[in-house]
């Protein structure tokens, strides 16, 4: 809000506008009253009494005069110094709306006057869209219309009633007379211009922007807003598309379209790119085109993942990306402020004449004049005030071209030289799978865009290949990845455009089977890496939580469980490429996984719930619980782990649900538990997710799926097994209200504590951990789970003493050999031995899934991330902690 302006900075700004703008000069001449309303009263109520005074049946005419208010009203607050930026273009945009409406209402109100004016809106895109006219701009609307509901004559066909309203809009804007004009409009931005009506249906836009629409029409619709008419017609046909604008599996198409329309503009507007007279303020080299891109380019990078990215505005979305890491703070803030100076001085240049220009005039006079204006000394002074932001938007923007090295092609005649250059040990080999990917073998590569996304990518790939272990190998896994896409083009354009992703890529297939896998079945998980906050750890388990619920399709329970699966997955795989390039600690990555899991449990459990409760209502004071045990239990997965989950429920056994089909409880809760289940653990369109083991449930199973907690209370204090409260020694409830989870730890704390037989205890250890040696002996030296001193072992030796002294419970392992060994009954050596099998058991199940010795080419990224310089060096340590924790168990388990 502006209050009213100061009579000498207005008495300033007048001077200056009789002095260098005819244009204003002449519409304060002619409208006293605006200025003495500004003054007196403040823009906004300057404004909205114009708009009030100048009311008239003649609705073209009203507008005329309508606008010269708002441009002289803003004009003075501008010059003033009074309005910020944000504050001018918002005014000037919202007489845009307000002047789109009201035409929209004529034009329907002529032709049927006594219906309702609905069923036709307008899209307004570039800066109307995101509320940034200036004072001369054109507007681009592109306007839909509703057939069912759309006002039209008897005997008219819709379609010809909205062509008829779209061409009265126009004139009633463009048609001239001595108040000038409204607006210039701009309707080439609809789906192809040349053979469409001026206004479309709206199912046929949306079934072209879904199927047909060019990349850079999606990248218009950034800044797409309903801005009149039939505004839920409008929001409605945006929310429709907001999945082809906001794409969470990045097309690079898009951005490289937008670079190419930046590349043209400099080039077309070449003489205009030097900072100078004649310089196109807009299209130039550093200009205002060059911010808006900057924004834009990384907003269709993040924004489908990240929606508080989208921000239509250029302030805006510089000020959302920065805040969200995703472009530097100090190049944002450069950015914001060249913009806001840029943007003033456009439509200082605007003002002198009214004329839409965006070029620093060449003749020394003229610029004077502009830079007068702006109370400059002269056109010197206004070029200088302009230079050090022109130079840094500049680099800034030249910056997007340095991601990675700059390749050429490589021609064909030279592509043995480059390969053996490269690396590879035997080029012809190479060679030739190369020349297959080019022959257009695979469906994916079939089309020439292909060919030519594969061309321009292949130097790129060459080079991170060279640095692979075995170049052939990871060279043929491409292939054969590449070979089951439906299109290879995203992928090569990806590549091309990020190159250090390629060389992640790489890694992946040389060293991560699992990944490698993953990555065949959804190509788009490569897209989770593009920023640098992929290779940090996962966030808390509430953010996490948030971040799977609030997705696409979160109202509805089929979408809901392909959007769980596939942001899981991106999670999952960027966790894994962490261990493959060595950037996160094992522990911290196995920890990770499981705030991921937890998070997915919590989300769709309580979906599930939610879906369960619409058919069947509620049990009265009772509720599911769920109960982690085994690594989820203690926090810790590796990639591969399933869910060790129990569930329980509360409130009376004997009660009955009170929706439209009533259960009985135990019936409803054992039903619930299977849609829980199912929802975790069925495959959907977008792939698996976990697999869900409920065998550690009271009476395993032969007992039912889910058990009242007065049951489970009862079967822990008289059933239960030795092994079952071993078990409980890693439980952790997950889901359900608080108190009833308490409820539920105080059973287990009970559990737990209870006197026991040593003997009878230690018998019942010893014998179990026999029949797992017999029953699942170890596939491999470096089986670390399974082999003798190995984390079964550990686990043992850590549950033997927890029970045996009725201390030291915690379901996180390495807190509880932590309280164990301040206790002094276990050997502290024994934690960092545990930690080491813990890590190669982490990254194994990447590397080597079948826990056998990992290949060759892999063994020095495993010792690296274990924490060791090379394989032999891991291999003594883990020599050193087998036997550590193999004397601790023998100590432990021969005890009396």
């Amino acid at each position: 809000m502006t209050g009213r302006v100061d009579k000498h900075i207005l008495s300033n700004a007048l001077a200056r506008i009789g002095d260098f703008s005819p244009f204003l000069s002449g519409l304060a001449s002619r409208h006293p009253e605006v200025v003495a309303a500004v003054r007196d009263q403040g823009l906004d109520q300057a404004i909205r009494d114009g708009l009030a005074r100048e009311e008239s049946d003649d609705v073209g005419r009203m507008l005329r005069r309508q606008r010269q208010v708002v441009s002289l009203a803003v004009a003075l607050a501008d010059l003033s110094g009074m309005a910020t930026l944000e504050q001018v273009v918002g005014h000037l945009s919202a007489f845009a709306d307000h002047a789109l409406d009201t035409a929209i209402r004529a034009a329907i109100a002529e032709r049927t006057p006594d219906a309702e004016p609905g069923g036709f809106a307008v899209l307004a895109l570039g800066k109307h869209g995101s509320g940034e006219l200036n004072y001369s701009s054109d507007i681009d609307p592109i306007l839909i219309f509703d057939p069912a509901t759309l006002p039209h004559r008897p005997r008219e066909e819709p379609v010809e009633a909205a062509v008829r309203i779209a061409r009265r809009i126009v004139e009633l804007l463009q048609s001239r007379d001595e108040h000038g004009y409204v607006f210039r409009v701009d309707l080439r931005l609809r789906p192809s211009p040349e053979v469409s009506p001026l206004a479309l249906p709206v199912d046929a836009a949306l079934s072209y922007y879904e199927s047909a629409a060019l990349p850079w029409e999606r990248a218009a619709f950034i800044r797409a807003r309903a801005a009149a008419g039939d505004i839920a017609l409008g929001q409605g046909f945006l929310e429709a598309i907001r999945p082809f604008v906001w794409r969470r599996s990045l097309d690079f198409g898009a951005v490289r379209e937008i670079r190419q329309i930046s590349r043209r503009i400099r080039d077309h507007y070449s003489r205009g790119q030097v900072l100078g007279p004649g310089y196109d303020l807009k299209r130039g080299r550093g200009g205002i085109r060059e911010v808006e891109f900057f924004a834009q380019i990384h907003q269709l990078i993040h924004g489908g993942r990240e929606p508080q990215l989208r921000a239509p505005a250029t302030l805006d979305a510089l000020r959302a990306l920065s805040e969200a890491g995703r472009i530097d703070a100090d190049s944002a803030a450069d950015l914001a402020e060249a913009y806001r100076l840029f943007r003033t001085i456009e439509h200082r240049l605007q003002m002198v004449d009214d004329h839409q220009t965006h070029q620093l005039p060449k003749q020394a006079e003229a610029l004077d004049n502009v830079a007068q204006l702006h109370g400059l000394d002269d056109g010197a002074a206004l070029v200088e005030l302009l230079r050090p932001h022109v130079d840094r938007v500049g680099t800034v923007y030249d910056g997007l071209d340095n991601d990675g090295e700059a390749r050429l092609p490589v021609q064909p005649d030279q592509l043995e030289a480059a390969l053996e250059e490269a690396g590879f040990a035997d080029p012809p080999a190479a060679r030739l799978r190369i020349e297959g990917m080019r022959d257009g073998k695979s469906r994916s590569l079939r089309t020439p865009v292909a060919q030519d996304a594969l061309e321009a990518m292949l130097p790129t790939l060459i080079a991170a290949l060279g640095k692979a272990p075995s170049p052939q190998d990871a060279l043929n896994r491409f292939e054969d990845l590449v070979a089951g896409l439906p299109s290879a083009i995203n992928l090569f354009r990806l590549l091309q455009a990020r190159p250090a992703l390629a060389r992640a890529l790489i890694d992946v297939l040389s060293h991560a089977p699992a990944l490698s896998q993953a990555l065949g079945r959804r190509p788009a998980l490569l897209d989770g890496l593009i920023d640098a906050t992929a290779l940090a750890p996962p966030p808390p388990q509430e953010e996490l939580v948030a971040e799977f619920d609030d997705s696409e399709g979160s109202d509805n329970y089929e979408l809901l469980l392909d959007s769980v699966r596939q942001r899981v997955g991106e999670r999952r795989f960027a966790l894994g490429v962490q261990l493959i390039e060595a950037v996160s600690d094992p522990l911290d990555v196995a920890q990770g996984y499981a705030r991921v899991a937890e998070a997915a449990l919590t989300v769709l459990a309580s979906a599930t719930v939610a879906e369960f409760e619409a058919n069947h209502g509620r049990i009265p004071g009772g509720e599911l619980l769920i109960v982690a045990l085994g690594r989820l239990g203690g926090g810790a997965l590796t990639n591969a782990s399933d869910l060790d989950i129990v569930y329980l429920f509360s409130g009376d056994f004997m009660a009955e649900s009170d929706g439209a089909k009533p259960l009985g409880a135990t019936t409803y809760f054992n039903r619930l538990a299977q849609r829980v289940s199912a929802a975790m653990s069925v495959p959907t369109a977008a792939g698996p997710l976990y697999e869900v083991d409920t065998r550690l449930r009271p009476s395993g199973t032969q007992g039912p799926l889910a058990v009242s907690i007065d049951s489970f209370a009862q079967y822990q204090r008289e059933s239960a097994w030795t092994w079952e409260h071993m078990a409980l020694t890693r439980a952790r409830t997950i889901f359900g209200s608080a108190a009833a989870r308490a409820r539920v730890d105080a059973i287990i704390a009970e559990a737990l504590g209870r006197e026991r037989d040593p003997a009878v205890l230690l018998a019942d250890v010893v014998k179990m951990r026999g029949e797992i040696a017999r029953h699942k002996p170890p596939s491999s030296p470096f089986d670390v789970k399974l082999i003798d001193g190995g984390l079964v072992d550990a686990e043992f030796t850590v549950h033997l003493l927890q029970l045996r002294h009725r201390t030291g419970f915690d379901p996180r392992l390495r807190t509880a050999m932590r309280l164990l060994a301040e206790q002094g009954l276990l050997d502290p050596a024994v934690i960092p031995a545990h930690e080491l099998l813990t890590r190669m058991l982490v990254t194994l199940r990447l590397v080597s899934p079948a826990s056998t010795e990992p290949p060759e080419a892999s063994q020095t990224l495993v010792a690296r991330t274990c924490g060791e310089a090379d394989w032999p060096s891991l291999v003594k340590a883990y020599e050193t902690a087998r036997a550590l924790i193999g004397g601790e168990w023998k100590r432990v388990s021969s005890a009396s």
